[in-house]
């Protein structure tokens, strides 16, 4: 498989089995005296720079900071520098950066190639002229290349906006109504999409304040790993409308925090062949970080559809867009002409110069360095380090990967699970373990913190993204500090039912 970043696919049903007795102990976290006297300390001491700005931008930004994935206890860390694996706050400190924005940067953070093609274009043309630019071809062009399935693609402004599209594609390639998601799933902020976030069997009654219910009529969530779920809801489907789409996070939901049987895709696609439905794979995590031609190459798949975000853009903006077998894709560029309906998507600064001309150069320097094979190296060296550290001060974590994307779960407040025909059962599940879900989810965010004021920044303190620029040296560096977090960690007597 070619440039392929993972070696490895762990048994769901063990990984499940750890979480569910992770879940059923009291929580494990750093001591009150470690977080107090020693993070907190670190916070007040370390980081006055970032806090001076923080407490100013609550006055301008609501919550403080632009995007949720800045959100950290006590307060968000204001980073002035991008270099590699490290990240540098206004405070002059040094982190290992395993967020690397959220996934895209698998080369590493601010990646000379990019910047220097960036730079150059930007001397030239300009971000944005509004007009066609050679770059958006070659960029489409090379995910063809990479990902022969997708033989049209079209450049979007983010991930949220590709999915809108897809679905919208969907319902007009086979006129039917409704879409089935996979509970726990996350697939951007549109309104139908906001439904059965995180915690699969949530449906509408946890995330989607402001939206109204009639939107969610057409949309349906169905338990992950699942088949014989899926298939009844697709037949049930049949006398409702029909299924347009069926669309899926191929590692599993939430980007593998779920993780998925080696087969399950195999499985839906044979389903959506049965019922007449398109599968889209949502690839905005996956895309060229799992393996150079995807997920989809990976668990050799065809997906009618496929979604893109974050590294399409090189980790600039205006990441994002939707690609696919031509008789779909193509229905983005339909018309009178054709006689065919119209999927209407479009953007201003979609394929803007420099996003589209930054992400073509990401994808070509991937290709060149192995980066996703080299990327997954690390992402199983960490793996495996922080299994042996697990063991060795006796805790009831679980860490588990999928290559280069890694899980840490020490609370495992994202592992409930209340998929349900019915929807009194899932708002009953939910209403009585509400307590238990913020209070393993407070203790994860202290956590976080933790791993923060020793180096390491994560994603909410139980995700972590490797990257090319992870060689063996930051990875036990990584790990050392890992060990100094651990090794004051301490069981509790919150986060189960009294």
């Amino acid at each position: 498989m070619n440039n392929c970043g993972i070696s490895r696919w762990d048994n769901p049903r063990e990984i499940n089995r750890k979480l569910s007795h992770l879940t059923s102990l009291p929580i494990y976290e750093v001591t009150d005296e470690y977080y107090e006297d020693t993070i907190l300390k670190y916070y007040d001491e370390k980081c006055a720079g970032s806090r001076k700005i923080y407490e100013e931008a609550k006055q301008y930004i609501p919550g403080g900071v632009q995007h949720n994935l800045a959100f950290n206890k006590p307060f968000p860390v204001c980073f002035d520098r991008a270099e590699g694996a490290y990240l540098y706050d206004r405070d002059g400190n040094r982190y290992i950066d395993f967020l690397q924005a959220g996934g895209p940067t698998i080369l590493g953070s601010n990646y000379p190639a990019i910047r220097d093609a960036a730079i150059g274009l930007l001397n030239t043309c300009g971000p944005v002229t509004g007009l066609l630019h050679e770059a958006e071809l070659m960029i489409a062009r090379k995910i063809h290349q990479c990902m022969p399935n997708v033989e049209m693609f079209r450049m979007l402004g983010s991930g949220t906006e590709s999915v809108m599209a897809a679905l919208r594609i969907s319902r007009i390639a086979t006129g039917h109504k409704r879409i089935i998601k996979i509970g726990g799933g996350y697939h951007g902020w549109s309104d139908q999409m906001v439904y059965g976030l995180k915690i699969p069997g949530s449906r509408n009654l946890m995330e989607s304040h402001g939206i109204p219910r009639k939107l969610f009529a057409y949309v349906d969530e169905v338990r992950p790993n699942d088949l014989n779920m899926l298939e009844n809801f697709l037949r049930i489907n049949r006398l409702r409308g029909g299924t347009a789409a069926v669309i899926v996070e191929p590692v599993g939901p939430e980007s593998g925090t779920r993780p998925v049987a080696r087969d399950y895709n195999q499985g839906i696609r044979r389903l959506c062949d049965m019922y007449g439905a398109l599968l889209v794979f949502d690839e905005v995590v996956t895309g060229f970080r799992v393996a150079l031609g995807g997920a989809q190459e990976y668990f050799d798949v065809v997906p009618d559809l496929t979604c893109f975000g974050k590294i399409v853009a090189g980790g600039f903006p205006g990441a994002g867009g939707v690609g696919g077998k031509k008789e779909y894709a193509g229905l983005m560029a339909a018309g009178v002409g054709t006689m065919k309906h119209k999927a209407y998507v479009g953007g201003t600064l979609a394929a803007n110069p420099l996003s589209a001309l930054a992400g073509y150069t990401a994808i070509c320097e991937i290709e060149k360095t192995n980066a996703c094979e080299k990327a997954g190296r690390a992402g199983d060296r960490l793996t495996d380090g922080l299994r042996k550290l697990i063991e060795q001060y006796s805790l009831p974590f679980v860490a588990y990967n999928q290559g280069s994307i890694v899980h840490l779960e020490c609370t495992g407040a994202m592992s409930y699970d209340y998929s349900s025909y019915f929807i009194g059962k899932s708002a009953v599940g939910l209403l009585l373990n509400k307590d238990i879900m913020i209070a393993r989810k407070e203790s994860m965010e202290r956590m976080g913190a933790a791993y923060m004021a020793n180096g390491i920044v994560t994603l909410a303190g139980s995700r972590l993204y490797t990257s090319l620029a992870d060689t063996d040296e930051v990875i036990d560096d990584a790990l050392d500090r890992f060990e100094e977090v651990f090794r004051h960690v301490a069981r509790t007597n919150k986060g189960v039912r009294k």
